[in-house]
This record gives structure tokens, C-alpha cells and sequence, in this order.
């Protein structure tokens, strides 16, 4: 089973071209799976059934596996058995007719303008990861742009004369205008702080660590739980929290749904039209919440 796995793994590399991080989490949660099966003596993948996999769901669910884990982990399943059926591996495939567990749409917690303010007033401009820090978040804001594009983002991705940075994704990019004020941060991290970060005049990373190399989604996480916490705001702060409340911000300023689709990047407006409903109705409970103190 474990050779089988690595060419289902390669197919998912080249044919299908999934991302890195979907990439780690196919292999993470079909490993696992691969790791119950020998546990309980399966001799190959056309020896497991619906059953096999109904037990598997009741074995998670036992571990204390949360509603969207199981859901995605089942999701990784069906795709390695229609590899497995596809390439005559197995006779018939189990999750063919297994549903998925129900999951209700939750959206993350969205931040007030004074809480945002709040917020991008932590890092101070003394030293270089303050520089680096403080244009990091007021760019993530301002902009409404990913972790994994922030992150990503090259020096020669910033135009300072049309303040705009770009987004790529694959084959496809798209041109984001940001603010005199966040060009203004990012120019002075760049003369102050980032020149002498790094260490290899090779190194193309906007945003790079005490290393001199690009910094990592896991790396940036660290740094905002660290300001989330001297604010001592009490909701959940994640980089997604500011993307939404970047959304949220605009809704509230008048901004229509295809703006919205632009700058945040959907491919689909389907997606944002969805996304967008979910973020309206968080922002009327905000408003009934405050409006009942």
C-alpha cells in the first residue's frame, strides 16, 4: 500500500497540481489512513469496503477529530479511491455512495475599526522586525490578501511608482493598489530593515525572517499571535480575521460584490456572492450585539 500511496501522491503533483499545502494534507490524512488499515490487518486497499471506511469515521470521531477534519480527511479518501478504481486497483469503490458529515459554515471572528486600530499599533518602528512587522500587517489589511500571498510576495512585486503590488498564483496574477501610507511602510522597512535582514543579495523575498530567508505562513502566524496578545482583545485573531474584516470594512463603505470578487481574488463570484452573505450576517450579529450593551 505504501508504493501505491506515493504514486497517488506524484499523480495528485503533476496530473492534478495541487498545491503544496493541499499536497501535505492528501498525504497527511491518506497516511494515516494507509497506518489504520495495517493496524487492523488489511491486506490491501481491495480488501476495505463502506463498512471499513464507516468504522474508520467512528474511529476518528472517538479520537476527538473534529466535524471538519473527518469531512476533509473522507474527501482525501474519495479522491485515492477513484485513483485506486481508475488504475484497476480495486474492484469496486467504497466511498462511491458515503456522504459527508453536515458541516455549518463558520466564519471567522471580524475585527472593529478600533480593534484593527488597536491592533496595527503594536509594532513600532525601532528596530528591523518592527519595520518588517508593521508593513506586514498594514499590507495584509489594506489589501485583504491571503497569508500564503503575503508570504509569497517578491521584492520586485511592489511597484512603488503606481503603488500596486502583485499577487501570482500559478499562471494567474492579478494587481492590487495599496495606499501612499502602506507604500510609505513598506519603503522604510525596505531602506531600513529589510537590507540588513538579508544575507544573500540572490534572496527575492519581500518579507524575510531573522534568518535572511523568506518567511513562512507558520512564521507570520507566531508574530501575530504575539501583537493579538499585548492587545489583549478577547476574539480569535487569525490572518484570515483580517481579510474578513478588510471585506467587512468595504461592504460597510459601499462596495459592491464584483469589487469585492476582485480584490479578494475569487476566481468564481459564486464564491464571493456566498462569502459575502456569511460576512453580512456575522455584521448584523455585531451590530445587534452592540446595539442590545
Amino acid at each position: 500500500m505504501g508504493k501505491i500511496l506515493e504514486d497517488y501522491m506524484e499523480f495528485l503533483r503533476k496530473d492534478k497540481k495541487l498545491s503544496l499545502n493541499t499536497l501535505l494534507s492528501y498525504r497527511r490524512d491518506t497516511a494515516q489512513y494507509v497506518h489504520y488499515l495495517r493496524e487492523f490487518n488489511y491486506p490491501d486497499f481491495n480488501k476495505t469496503d463502506k463498512t471499513t471506511i464507516i468504522n474508520y469515521v467512528l474511529y476518528l470521531q472517538r479520537k476527538g477529530k473534529a466535524v471538519s477534519t473527518i469531512s476533509r480527511t473522507l474527501a482525501a479518501l474519495r479522491s485515492l479511491y477513484r485513483y485506486l478504481s481508475v488504475n484497476n486497483y480495486i474492484d469496486n469503490d467504497p466511498t462511491s455512495s458515503f456522504a459527508s458529515p453536515k458541516i455549518e459554515r463558520i466564519f471567522p471572528q471580524i475585527l472593529s475599526n478600533n480593534e484593527i486600530e488597536l491592533l496595527l499599533k503594536q509594532p513600532k518602528c525601532i528596530d528591523l522586525k518592527g519595520y518588517r512587522d508593521k508593513a506586514m500587517l498594514e499590507l495584509l489589511y489594506a489589501t485583504g490578501i491571503r497569508v500564503t500571498e503575503l508570504v509569497d510576495l517578491n521584492f520586485d512585486d511592489v511597484d512603488f511608482e503606481n503603488n500596486t503590488v502583485i499577487c501570482r498564483k500559478e499562471n494567474h496574477e492579478r494587481i492590487i493598489p495599496i495606499d501612499a501610507g502602506v507604500a510609505t511602510l513598506l519603503w522604510q522597512y525596505v531602506l531600513k530593515a529589510r537590507q540588513n535582514m538579508i544575507r544573500d543579495n540572490k534572496e527575492k523575498s519581500l518579507f524575510l525572517n531573522t534568518g535572511g530567508k523568506r518567511l513562512t505562513r507558520q512564521g507570520f502566524w507566531k508574530i501575530l499571535k504575539q501583537y493579538k496578545d499585548r492587545t489583549h482583545i478577547e476574539k480569535k485573531i487569525t490572518p484570515h480575521t483580517l481579510r474578513n474584516s478588510f471585506a467587512v470594512h468595504l461592504l460597510e463603505n459601499g462596495a459592491d460584490v464584483k469589487l469585492i470578487q476582485v480584490m479578494l481574488g475569487h476566481s468564481d463570484i459564486s464564491s464571493t456572492q456566498i462569502y459575502v452573505k456569511g460576512l453580512r450576517n456575522k455584521l448584523e450579529e455585531y451590530k445587534k450585539v452592540n446595539s442590545d450593551k
